[in-house]
C-alpha cells in the first residue's frame, strides 16, 4: 500500500486499455479498499473515488479478465484486512491473499495479533506473508517497532513456507540488512519496487523478486526503468497496488487491476521484448512465488 498521489481528476475511472495478447496476473492490490470494506479517510481522495464507484469483487475480477489479467493477489496491511482478504480469496476462483501488519501499523504487531496472522498464513488460499517491511518515509510507527514486526513476519513466512512480500519505502539498506541477518525465506518479493539499478542488482544477486507498478511509467521515474532493465524476466512481477499508483496516462485517478496492461507494456518496452513474452515469464514466476497457475 502506497501513499496517494493527489494529482488529476479522480472523479472518473480510467478507460479500459487494449487487452493483452497473453494472460498475466496482478501480484499486489487491495480489494478491500476498492470495495469500501475499509472506509477511506478525508485525506485519501483516490481511495474515496474508488469506493464511490461501488465496484464489487466480482466486477473488479471480470474487468481484469477482460484485458487478460486472470488472477489477483489481494494484500493485507492490518489484521482486519488480512482476515477479509483470506475470506474473499477462499470464496473466489482466481483470487489469492497475503496477510500481514504493515510497517506503518507495526505498533499493532502484538504477540496475539501475530499469532492470528500466522494462523491465517497457513490457510490454503493465503499465498503470502505481506505486506511487511520498513517505511522510513512516515513516522506512524517507530523504527524499533517496525524492525521487530518485520523480523517476526520473516519468521512467519519461513514457518509457513509462504512468500514474503515487502513494503520498502526509503529503507533499502536496512531492509536488505534485516533479510541478511534473519535469513530470508525461500521467496522474497519487493512490492512496488522503488529502488534504482544498484538496488535491483543487489536483489538479483540475492534472488529476490521485484514487482513493478504504475510509477515505472512516470516521466520522472527513469531510475525505475533503469532498475527494470537490470532485473531479469525470471525475477519480475507486475502489480497495480490498486486503488493506488495508477500508470500513465491516469496518474492521480483510482487504479484497478484492469490497468495492468499499461504497466506491462512499459516494462516490455524497457526489456526489449514483446508484451506476450513478458506475460509468459511473469506467469511462470507466479507459479514460483504464489503457486498461481500451478
Amino acid at each position: 500500500m502506497a501513499a496517494t498521489i493527489g494529482l488529476g481528476d479522480v472523479s472518473k475511472s480510467p478507460a479500459v486499455p487494449e487487452p493483452l495478447g497473453a494472460e498475466v496476473f496482478d501480484s499486489h492490490c487491495h480489494l478491500d479498499i476498492m470495495v469500501g470494506n475499509r472506509q477511506a479517510t478525508s485525506g485519501d481522495p483516490v481511495a474515496q473515488a474508488a469506493q464511490a464507484a461501488a465496484a464489487s469483487v466480482e466486477t473488479i475480477l471480470a474487468e481484469a479478465r477482460s484485458v487478460g489479467v486472470t488472477s489477483l493477489v489481494t494484500i493485507g496491511y492490518d489484521l482486519t484486512s488480512s482476515q477479509w482478504n483470506a475470506q474473499v480469496a477462499a470464496e473466489h476462483h482466481g483470487i489469492y491473499a497475503g496477510v500481514a501488519i504493515h510497517p506503518n501499523e507495526a505498533h499493532a504487531s502484538t504477540p496475539e495479533v501475530l499469532a492470528e496472522i500466522e494462523r491465517l498464513a497457513r490457510r490454503a488460499e493465503v499465498r503470502a506473508v505481506g505486506e511487511t517491511g520498513l517505511d522510513y518515509y512516515r513516522d506512524w510507527a517507530s523504527k524499533d517497532d517496525q524492525h521487530e514486526s518485520f523480523r517476526a513476519h520473516i519468521e512467519i513466512a519461513k514457518r509457513t513456507g509462504k512468500a514474503l512480500v515487502i513494503h520498502d519505502r526509503d529503507a533499502h539498506d536496512d531492509v536488505l540488512k534485516v533479510l541478511a541477518a534473519e535469513g530470508a525465506p525461500d521467496v522474497v518479493v519487493f512490492h512496488s519496487f522503488s529502488g534504482d539499478a544498484e538496488m535491483a542488482a543487489k536483489c538479483v544477486e540475492a534472488g529476490y523478486f521485484m514487482s513493478f507498478s504504475g510509477p515505472v511509467t512516470y516521466k520522472n521515474a527513469g531510475y525505475l526503468r533503469e532498475a527494470a532493465a537490470v532485473a531479469p524476466a525470471e525475477l519480475m512481477l507486475v502489480e497495480t497496488d490498486a486503488p493506488y499508483l495508477p500508470p500513465m496516462p491516469h496518474r492521480g485517478k483510482p487504479n484497478a487491476p484492469y490497468l495492468i496492461p499499461l504497466t506491462l507494456r512499459c516494462l516490455a518496452e524497457v526489456k526489449g521484448v514483446q508484451p506476450e513474452v513478458l506475460c509468459e515469464a511473469i506467469t511462470a514466476n507466479g507459479a514460483t512465488v504464489f503457486g498461481i497457475f500451478s
